[in-house]
């Protein structure tokens, strides 16, 4: 696969999250999918990705950089939200809060089968 095609599938599959379109992330999403070193499966990340949706409704998956080497990817992606409660252990309590996460994926058969993800939480504890 090129790293065109690559960032063009991992584009759609931000544009999925964005729309909470769950019966399309099978086909970004393998069945037996990793998620930071623990086997989840698409249905725990659906069940992950649903319950971010659900503490942060105004969720949204800004893409601030994106690199392709197949089958990697790696993306900085920024939010701007407002979570409801505990967010990350912190109480956020609806507060407005900008943060990143760094996250790299790694693709089989034009699939995520593994991710690793690091959200920057000092970011986030220091607008608290």
């Amino acid at each position: 696969m090129t790293k065109t095609a690559l960032a063009g599938i991992y584009r759609d599959y931000i544009a999925c999250l964005n729309r909470q379109d769950w019966p399309k992330l099978e086909q970004f999403v393998d069945d037996e999918a990793i998620h930071n070193g623990r086997r989840i499966g698409l249905s725990g990340y659906r069940g992950m990705l649903e319950r971010d949706f659900d503490e942060i409704p105004d969720l949204y998956f800004d893409v601030q950089m994106l690199i392709s080497d197949p089958p990697y990817v790696a993306s900085r992606l920024g939010f701007d939200c407002t979570p409801r409660g505990k967010f990350l252990g912190l109480d956020i309590d609806g507060k407005r809060v900008s943060f990143t996460e760094n996250v790299i994926y790694e693709f089989r058969g034009g699939k995520i089968v593994e991710v690793w993800s690091v959200i920057d939480k000092a970011a986030i504890e220091a607008q608290l």
